[in-house]
């Protein structure tokens, strides 16, 4: 989609340092590789390159985000802290809605990419920013949140999964939200599932 804006929303909380296989790559190093992936597939699409947020117990934005930043971006932030999930959440959504009500979005609104290992430090507080910002939307399509799970961690899956099925009944005006866990991944890699997302 050619017409869209895509924000990469990335854990970087302490357990992401973790490796999944015994000596095996950290999931850390996994989220390098696809977000290099998922910033070169989104440049052949809009060259002005994707928003990056990573986020533990605070959260820092990088704009224009092209594949050639990727590495230098990592290399900058370690993982450590806590899931503050809901607040880095806010600014993205806040941020579309802005840019919105400024004539600069894009026509197809925006998809919101965000992958995490663990269950978010509040998790009533994200259920409410996913439900306040489908209340200001005005059509289905205009803005997914697609959450990622990286690692598996029951807590974290289950949580997902709420998201998935139950926000609607909750209060929001649209189903914005859909989640993908380990077990849903089946063969595909995190890059691949994170391209496909962006093609959808």
């Amino acid at each position: 989609m050619p017409d869209r804006d895509y924000t990469l929303i990335i854990d970087k909380s302490g357990s992401m340092s973790t490796p999944d296989q015994p000596g095996g790559k950290s999931r850390w190093e996994t989220v390098q590789e696809s977000t290099l992936a998922v910033a070169r597939k989104c440049e052949q699409l809009d060259a002005n390159g994707i928003t990056i947020y990573l986020f533990s117990s605070r959260f820092k934005r990088y704009d224009n985000v092209t594949s050639d930043k990727v590495t230098q971006i990592f290399q900058e932030n370690d993982p450590m802290g806590r899931t503050d999930l809901a607040s880095v959440l806010k600014d993205a959504t806040d941020n579309y809605f802005q840019r919105k009500t400024a004539g600069v979005a894009k026509p197809d609104g925006e998809i919101i990419l965000v992958v995490t290992d663990g269950e978010p430090d509040d998790r009533k507080a994200v259920m409410r920013v996913i439900i306040e910002a489908s209340r200001q939307m005005d059509r289905d399509e205009e803005l997914g949140i697609s959450l990622m799970q990286v690692g598996n961690d029951p807590t974290a899956k289950r949580f997902l999964q709420i998201l998935d099925d139950e926000l609607q009944g909750a209060g929001a005006k649209f189903d914005i939200a859909d989640t993908i866990t380990l077990d849903d991944m089946a063969e595909m890699t995190l890059a691949e599932v994170l391209v496909n997302a962006i093609q959808d």
